[in-house]
């Protein structure tokens, strides 16, 4: 992996670790309204969407006649003026959560990630691939691979909002 692809992953993720850190049981699970998401839920939603991106890299890179995408504007992902609506298969259970078990699935969900990416020798084949976003149509693979720190710059956000109002 490249230096700074790992950097931004084990800074983005400390940094969303040390957000929740010392968050109480309430706080994590408390909703500001019934339209908007706990800290519990942000949390399970960036468990599931790691999933996710791990899968369709998987997906993309054992594709035999891999389509090549042009790069697409991706860090307006990280920016939280702009709405995005989560596709059902990311959206987070209610819940409540544990703080302990929310650590867990994160480590769970980066560990799979970093099994299966550690494996590709080659990590320039990632650029000559892609599979289908929901948000950004074929996206190479290497981007799906920034993505996964992006969306959690975005969500670390969302996160000190929710503290902040709660």
């Amino acid at each position: 992996m490249s230096t700074s692809v790992m950097e931004n992953l084990v800074t983005t993720r400390d940094r969303l670790l040390k957000e929740i850190g010392s968050i109480s049981y309430e706080i994590l699970n408390k909703k500001p309204d019934s339209d908007t998401w706990s800290i519990g839920q942000v949390c399970h939603h960036l468990y599931l969407t790691e999933s996710v991106f791990t899968q369709a890299i998987i997906y993309g890179h054992n594709k035999v006649n891999g389509k090549k995408a042009d790069p697409k504007p991706i860090q307006v992902t990280a920016v939280r003026t702009q709405k995005i609506k989560a596709p059902d298969i990311v959206v987070p259970e209610d819940g409540p959560w544990e703080l302990q078990q929310i650590k867990e699935r994160l480590n769970h969900s980066r560990n799979i990630f970093l099994e299966f990416y550690n494996q590709i020798e080659d990590k320039s084949v990632l650029a000559e691939k892609s599979t289908k976003h929901p948000l950004f149509g074929y996206l190479p693979l290497n981007q799906w691979v920034d993505l996964i720190y992006l969306h959690e710059e975005r969500h670390i956000e969302q996160i000190k909002e929710l503290k902040s109002s709660l």
